[in-house]
């Protein structure tokens, strides 16, 4: 091998920033977060004590909306339902989206915080439910207000367009769909990058990860109605009990990971819920089972779907349940494939992120079996290069104190976790901010 040859080698496997940025540059960003940051956190706190559920962020999007209009940018309201869609022009080059989505859980939160959230609010069916940031999808907004703001006031250091976008209902996977099935790519600017990041408990505060190729996994919903022959509970006989079968049928799926799926294969079975029977000594004529699939590949994902349909036929025709009161086993809408971060577009932005904050802050994360539709912003006939990064949102104190006790951190979906907000929020403007003059930089 000739020294051109191995060069040549290594710098394709190193990570590069293109448009290593400045000192000046590094500085400029960094002063212009700092004189924002007393303002981004009132707003996220105000975010975080005033939650709303999917596709019910009506007042958080007002909010956005109106940060943004203040910029100067051109804002359409009520894409996608209650998706915000902000464009800042400044002149030719690339188009790079910048996504950040808005909805809360239904989640009574336990944090303790003096902005805690004591919300009770409505979900989509009217129902009233507690609502909570527990996946920090308020420091997301926060960060697309700071960045806004960042980028409108340096346009001298940039040229192209940013397509902020405001998603709702990431938490029940419908948003991202909304927002692209009413003309995402079409009624604006289409880009040519699509970038996100999200808040981690699972990292020090303002500490950034990333992770090339697979980052987060496909996930399905399947529900399955499992049905039955009703019947008095003192003669079981005389019944075919969905409830035994039910039981039967969620031990049987254990076995799909165990024995089905290639050894070093990731896959996850879940059965979330299991609902049936109004009386004691009523043998009931259903129950319903609810669960979630992870993988990251499609052929494993198919592999689970086939198994659970031929396993839950299988059980109950073994326990001679009648042919028309088989299980239904059906795919609900919260379904998405695999997050996938495109591998030039990581690496790029990887060296960026370490140019800008240094080694010591920047780390190579390993995926999850959590789920995105971020996803399908990279999935559409266009097949737009895509990247999601994680922002470290854990005190480092809690983490030594998890290590002494062998007590995990509160994780992202857990009543007990919010981000600590500075290191958190700064973390998050910087980088997107970061990534986009990275991206954009003038030549």
């Amino acid at each position: 091998m000739n020294l051109l040859h191995a060069f040549r080698l290594l710098t394709l496997a190193m990570p590069i920033a293109l448009n290593a940025a400045t000192p000046e540059l590094r500085e400029t960003v960094k002063s212009r977060v700092e004189a924002e940051y007393a303002s981004l956190e009132t707003i996220y706190k105000d975010l975080h004590a005033n939650p709303e559920l999917s596709f019910m962020e009506v007042r958080t999007a007002g909010i956005i909306a109106a940060e943004w209009r203040k910029l100067g940018l051109e804002v359409t309201e009520k894409v996608g339902n209650t998706g915000v869609v902000g464009v800042l022009r400044n002149g030719p080059g690339p188009t790079v989206l910048v996504r950040g989505d808005m909805d809360a859980l239904p989640i009574k939160e336990a944090t303790g915080l003096p902005y805690a959230s004591t919300a009770i609010v409505k979900d989509l069916s009217g129902n009233d439910r507690p609502a909570m940031h527990a996946c920090a999808h308020d420091t997301h907004v926060t960060g697309l207000i700071g960045t806004a703001r960042v980028l409108s006031a340096l346009k001298s250091q940039w040229s192209g367009t940013i397509v902020f976008i405001a998603q709702p209902a990431e938490e029940i996977v419908g948003g991202a769909r909304a927002m692209l099935s009413d003309g995402l790519y079409t009624r604006f600017p289409k880009p040519d990058f699509a970038l996100a990041l999200h808040t981690s408990s699972q990292l020090p505060a303002g500490q950034i990860g990333y992770s090339e190729g697979p980052t987060l996994a496909y996930v399905c919903s399947l529900d399955i109605l499992v049905r039955g022959v009703s019947g008095h509970g003192s003669a079981p006989d005389t019944a075919k009990d969905p409830v035994v079968l039910a039981s039967q049928l969620v031990l049987a799926l254990q076995t799909i990971v165990s024995r089905e799926v290639k050894p070093g294969k990731t896959a996850v079975v879940t059965v979330g819920t299991i609902h049936g029977g109004t009386k004691r000594n009523i043998i009931s004529d259903e129950v319903k089972l609810e669960l979630t699939l992870r993988s990251y590949e499609d052929e494993v994902m198919d592999k689970m779907v086939a198994a659970i349909r031929r396993i839950a036929k299988g059980t109950a025709e073994a326990a001679g349940v009648p042919a028309d009161r088989l299980p239904v086993v059906t795919m609900t809408d919260e379904t998405s494939p695999a997050t996938v971060n495109e591998s030039k577009l990581t690496r790029r932005l990887g060296a960026a992120f370490t140019d800008w904050l240094g080694a010591d802050r920047v780390v190579v994360t390993p995926p999850i079996t959590g789920a995105e539709d971020f996803t399908f912003f990279g999935r559409t006939t266009d097949k737009v290069p895509i990247c999601i990064w994680w922002v470290g949102g854990t005190a480092p104190e809690k983490f030594a104190e998890s290590k002494r006790t062998g007590v995990p951190v509160p994780s992202n979906h857990n009543f007990g976790f919010a981000p600590v907000p500075e290191p958190t929020l700064k973390a998050a403007v910087t980088s997107m901010s970061a990534a986009v003059l990275e991206l954009l930089a003038k030549r």
